[in-house]
């Protein structure tokens, strides 16, 4: 559901905002934000907290467990204020580090700062919204987690809409001020479903306990190895800054649709193994360990792969319907699809990235992660200094995949070299089979997309109704294929979904 109403919601950006100045302007300021949010409060600091919350909740009790999440809360909420307060304050000297390219134009360097200003306060929120959501995933409850982020696009989506019918003015202004106020309603949530599960807590004063310190020492390396990904995108910002106006907003639009099996299977994925294999191996269950990471990544590939092939093959359709419309016109999408192809040859990967390092973090290992983070990172910067001369905003996309294959082979490598991964039968006897029912899919994608490039090129009606003849078609084949050579079961994949 989040997902969807993310579509809605940029989908009503691109017609509200396109892909001029005030777009790339706002997205520098929701990119800023998040990635923080995404690196300290949901990568590193869940990469740390899940598996010593987990480890307390099994060996020492509720009373214990909770009493540790409290003491980490006040510490984060002081520390994230403070790191808040700064970044506000010195805001005018950070852009330059952001978004270089805009210093040329002081109305959009000006309006970046403005708009990142607005919408930093989210972080606070959403650091406690990642905490008390990592409690509740601990406890296997995971809907109200999960449906955190509805709240957000529900509130941008009601923004644009006021400024569709011209209730409000400033666009840029608005939908900043309408991320502040999703992150606080989004603690208001989280808050309400640690309330009815019995585990919410009231903040105690500061103070460094040595579980805080644990939490700490575990989360410096995490903040690279959890966030590699995350790193990334924000390096897509500040070198396509430098590109020609509209470079961030293809980026982002690219992204966004890039993000939606990613979202909905990689974090599902890391969300619910990485509790599990923190019980199962607290227990000593050494098999019962290898056999859920086994699954994470077949249950990873089975919906990724053929996702990915479907995006390499028919990005221009999918650009066309979900974005061509009012401000954002067919040079726009044309150049957002060529980002999204080259973004989509990392899906597997990335989502890889997210059922592989529980395997590090549920051992308490999160140094062998940042080293193999940090080669990805200057891999990911190297290759998009040299391919964005040829490719512009898509070399910078493809850079990002093939450092994310990187940052993924290793860390499989290592796992299994320290004998904590071995492969099953099951699996290496589904994956070549799984390859083969996309590849079957892709071709017939588009033949399909060449054949009916009428329909999908014409009037609005009629191009969504062929897209969705297109993925129906695509998805049913694929469906098809992969039940006869073996290469999916449903049984099997409605037992991996109900854990995920």
């Amino acid at each position: 559901m989040s997902r969807i109403l993310g579509f809605v919601r940029d989908m009503l950006m691109a017609n509200v905002l396109g892909a001029g100045m005030i777009a790339d302007a706002f997205f520098v300021a929701f990119k800023f934000p998040n990635f923080f949010r995404r690196l300290f409060a949901e990568g590193a600091f869940n990469a740390a907290f899940v598996p010593l919350f987990a480890g307390r909740l099994t060996s020492d009790g509720r009373e214990v467990a909770l009493r540790f999440a409290a003491e980490v809360a006040a510490v984060m909420w002081t520390g994230l204020l403070v790191f808040s307060i700064a970044a506000i304050m010195s805001m005018p000297w950070l852009m330059y580090v952001i978004a270089p390219g805009f210093v040329d134009e002081p109305a959009k360097f000006g309006l970046a700062i403005e708009l990142t200003q607005i919408t930093f306060p989210y972080l606070m929120f959403m650091a406690l919204v990642a905490l008390m959501g990592g409690m509740l995933n601990s406890i296997d409850r995971f809907a109200a987690t999960a449906a955190a982020p509805i709240l957000l696009n529900i509130v941008l989506i009601s923004v644009m809409l006021l400024l569709h019918f011209g209730v409000l003015s400033l666009p840029g202004q608005a939908l900043a001020w309408g991320v502040a106020a999703a992150g606080l309603g989004q603690f208001i949530w989280i808050a309400l479903a640690c309330r009815r599960e019995g585990i919410l807590f009231v903040l105690p004063r500061p103070r460094l306990t040595p579980g805080v310190k644990r939490l700490l020492a575990l989360m410096v390396p995490a903040l690279i190895g959890a966030g590699v990904v995350q790193i990334n995108l924000v390096v897509d910002v500040i070198l396509a800054s430098t590109l020609p106006e509209g470079s961030v907003s293809f980026l982002y639009y690219a992204d966004r649709v890039n993000q939606l099996p990613l979202g909905v299977v990689g974090v599902a994925v890391g969300i619910a193994l990485l509790p599990l294999l923190v019980r199962q191996l607290r227990s000593g269950e050494y098999e019962a360990a290898q056999y859920s990471q086994n699954r994470a990544i077949e249950f990873a590939l089975t919906l990724t792969v053929p996702a990915a092939v479907a995006l390499i093959v028919i990005p221009g359709p999918i650009i066309t319907v979900l974005f061509q419309r009012g401000a954002f016109d067919a040079a726009d999408a044309s150049a957002t699809a060529d980002a999204l192809s080259a973004f989509a040859v990392g899906l597997p990967a990335y989502v890889l990235i997210k059922a592989l390092t529980p395997g590090f973090y549920a051992r308490e290992d999160t140094k062998t992660p940042v080293k193999i983070a940090i080669f990805a990172v200057a891999a990911n910067i190297g290759l998009a200094l040299l391919l964005m001369q040829v490719l512009a905003h898509a070399g910078i996309a493809l850079a990002t995949a093939i450092a994310a294959w990187m940052n993924a082979g290793f860390l499989g490598l290592i796992l299994v070299r320290r004998g904590f991964l071995v492969f099953d039968a099951r699996l290496l006897n589904r994956l070549p089979r799984l390859v083969l029912a996309s590849v079957v899919m892709g071709a017939a994608l588009w033949w399909a997309a060449d054949f009916g490039a009428d329909w999908l090129n014409g009037r609005e009606p009629v191009r969504i109704l062929a897209l969705v003849v297109l993925v129906a078609g695509g998805g049913a084949l694929f469906a098809g294929t992969a039940a006869v050579t073996g290469a999916v079961r449903l049984s099997d994949l409605r037992a991996m979904m109900s854990r995920s």
